[in-house]
C-alpha cells in the first residue's frame, strides 16, 4: 500500500514541496529508538507509526550545477532539505531502522529481507548507516563548494569544502608499491578531463592520467591543427601544422626518442593518415575530440592502446582552482590561464623580430606554461625543435634543449619562462644557434642580458609575465 505523505501526516504539503516531510510523525517514527520503552510509549501516544525502512533519492543538485547555464535560482531550488534530514534521522537511529541512499542497494536489501523473514541484519543497517553520513556529507560539501565557488568575492573562503567520488582503483600509483585511484570532483563541467569517455584500450594507470591532463592542457593551447606529445608531464614534442597529421609529424620529430611510450594529444578529430602516422610507434594514450571510423580501424588494431574520445570538447575547462597536496595540508591557487597578446610585449633590443618569429614567439611562449620549470623551449616553425625541463639551473636547461634539437635548433626561437638571472643562458643559446629570445624580463641584470642580445644583433623579447610550472 502507498500512502501519500500529506495523507499520513493530515499536514498538507506547502510552498511547492519545500514543506512536506518537516513532520513529527515523520520524524517521530523514525528517531524513536525501539529500545527505549519510553520512546516508544511516546510514539504511540502522539498515533506515530514506527518506520522501519527509509530510502530518499535527494533532489539532483550536482547534476543541476553541472549545466553551464544553472542560475542560482535553479540551483537553491535543488537543495533538499527534508531528505536529508530522514537520512541523518534513520542513520542516527540505525540500532532499529535501515536507511538506503543508493538504488545499487536495493536488490541486497530485498534478498535479505526475504531470507530473513522481514528483517535486515544490525550489520547490514550499520553499513548502511555509514553510506548515509557519507552521502549527506557530500550532498552539502557540494552544495558549499559551489556556492563559494558561485560567489566571485569568497575565491578563497576561510573553509574549503570538495566533494570527491571514486572512478576507479588504478592498478597502482607512480609506482607499483603505490596503491591509488582516480576520483571525480561534484560539480565538473561535461567538458573536463574527468568526464571524458575512454573507448579502447586498457585500462588507465595512475601515470596515463597525469601526462592526459598535461596533454590536453597544452594542445588546447591552440586553434589551427596542433599536436601534443607529452612524457613524464613534459612535452617532447608540440607543432601546429598545415593539417593535423603534418602537426603530429612535427611533434614527433622534435625528439623521436622520448615520444616513445609518449601521451599524444590532438586538437581536431584523428583521421586515417594521422592515426597510420601515430600507428607505427609505440604510444600509451591517445587523446582527441574524436576518431573517424578509418582512423579507428587502424588503432584499435592495437589492442592495448588507450583511446580518449573528448566528445568534441577542444577546450581545456579550468574547472574550480589548480590545488596541490602538501604533508598535512594543500595550497590553493588560480590556474595559469592569461590571456596574453603579443602586443602588450616589449623589444627590448636594438634588432627587431621577423613576423615569423613573432609567430614563433607566440607558439614558444604558450609551450612554456606547460613544461616544469626551469623550462627553455627551441621552436622553429611553430613547432619543439628542443625542449629543456626541470633543471635546477636555467643555463642547465638551455644546453638541454640544444642538446635535445642538435643543429635544428639553429635559427629558432628560444623561449624562456622566467628571466635569465645572468647572461650565460642567452649566451648558451645563441651558442647553440638561437636567432631569437623570448622572456618575462625583471632581473635585476637585464641590462646584461640585454647587452648580450645586442652584441649578438638577435631581438630579444620581454613578456612582463613568468610562467613557472614547478
Amino acid at each position: 500500500v502507498v500512502v501519500e505523505v500529506s495523507e499520513y501526516t493530515g499536514f498538507p504539503e506547502m510552498m511547492e514541496g519545500r514543506v512536506k516531510t518537516l513532520h513529527p510523525k515523520i520524524s517521530g517514527g523514525i528517531l524513536a529508538d525501539r529500545r527505549k520503552e519510553e520512546h516508544m510509549r511516546q510514539i504511540a501516544e502522539a498515533a506515530i507509526e514506527p518506520i522501519d525502512l527509509v530510502c530518499v533519492n535527494l533532489y539532483p543538485f550536482a547534476a543541476t550545477i553541472a549545466r553551464p547555464d544553472v542560475t542560482l535560482d535553479e540551483a537553491i531550488e535543488n537543495i533538499d532539505i527534508g531528505g536529508p534530514t530522514m537520512i541523518r534521522a534513520a542513520a542516527k537511529n540505525f540500532e532499529g531502522v535501515a536507511v538506503v541512499v543508493d538504488a545499487s542497494w536495493y536488490s541486497k536489501i530485498v534478498d535479505e529481507m526475504q531470507t530473513n523473514d522481514g528483517a535486515i541484519t544490525r550489520d547490514t543497517r550499520y553499513a548502511l548507516c555509514k553510506e548515509a553520513f557519507k552521502h549527506t556529507a557530500m550532498y552539502d560539501a557540494t552544495i558549499a563548494q559551489w556556492l563559494y565557488g558561485h560567489d566571485s568575492k569568497a575565491e578563497f573562503p576561510e573553509v574549503l569544502t570538495y566533494t570527491l567520488e571514486k572512478i576507479m582503483d588504478t592498478r597502482y600509483g607512480e609506482n607499483p608499491h603505490q596503491k591509488a585511484a582516480y576520483y571525480k570532483q561534484a560539480g565538473a563541467p561535461a567538458d573536463t578531463l574527468v568526464n571524458f569517455k575512454q573507448i579502447h584500450g586498457k585500462e588507465l594507470s595512475y601515470n596515463n592520467i597525469l601526462d592526459m591532463n598535461s596533454a590536453w592542457g597544452l594542445v588546447c593551447e591552440f586553434a589551427g591543427p596542433a599536436c601534443a606529445i607529452i612524457k613524464h608531464s613534459n612535452p617532447c614534442g608540440c607543432a601546429i601544422g598545415l593539417d593535423l597529421a603534418d602537426a603530429y609529424q612535427k611533434a614527433y620529430e622534435s625528439d623521436t626518442v622520448s615520444a616513445f611510450g609518449g601521451i599524444v594529444a590532438l586538437n581536431q578529430m584523428v583521421d586515417k593518415v594521422t592515426a597510420e602516422k601515430i600507428a607505427s610507434i609505440f604510444v600509451e594514450v591517445i587523446i582527441a575530440p574524436g576518431f573517424d571510423q578509418d582512423s579507428l580501424d587502424t588503432l584499435t588494431k592495437k589492442t592495448d592502446l588507450r583511446l580518449i574520445d573528448t566528445g568534441g570538447v577542444t577546450e581545456m575547462d579550468y574547472f574550480d582552482h589548480d590545488i596541490r597536496r602538501v604533508n598535512g595540508g594543500v595550497l590553493v591557487q588560480d590556474f595559469d590561464n592569461i590571456e596574453e597578446p603579443v602586443a602588450n610585449w616589449t623589444v627590448i633590443s636594438e634588432a627587431k623580430p621577423t613576423d615569423a618569429q613573432w609567430k614563433d614567439m607566440a607558439f614558444a611562449w604558450k609551450v612554456a606554461k606547460h613544461v616544469k620549470s626551469n623550462a627553455i623551449i627551441y621552436v622553429k616553425d611553430q613547432a619543439t625543435v628542443g625542449v629543456g625541463a626541470g633543471q635546477m639551473s636555467r643555463v642547465d636547461s638551455t644546453w638541454l634543449g640544444a642538446r635535445k634539437g642538435g643543429e635544428k635548433v639553429r635559427g629558432a626561437v628560444v623561449a624562456s619562462d622566467a628571466f635569465f638571472p645572468f647572461r650565460d643562458g642567452l649566451d648558451a643559446a645563441v651558442e647553440a644557434g638561437a636567432a631569437c629570445i623570448v622572456e618575462p624580463g625583471g632581473s635585476i641584470r637585464d641590462d646584461e642580458v640585454i647587452a648580450a642580445a645586442n652584441e649578438y644583433g638577435i631581438p630579444l623579447v620581454f613578456t612582463g609575465k613568468r610562467h613557472f610550472r614547478h
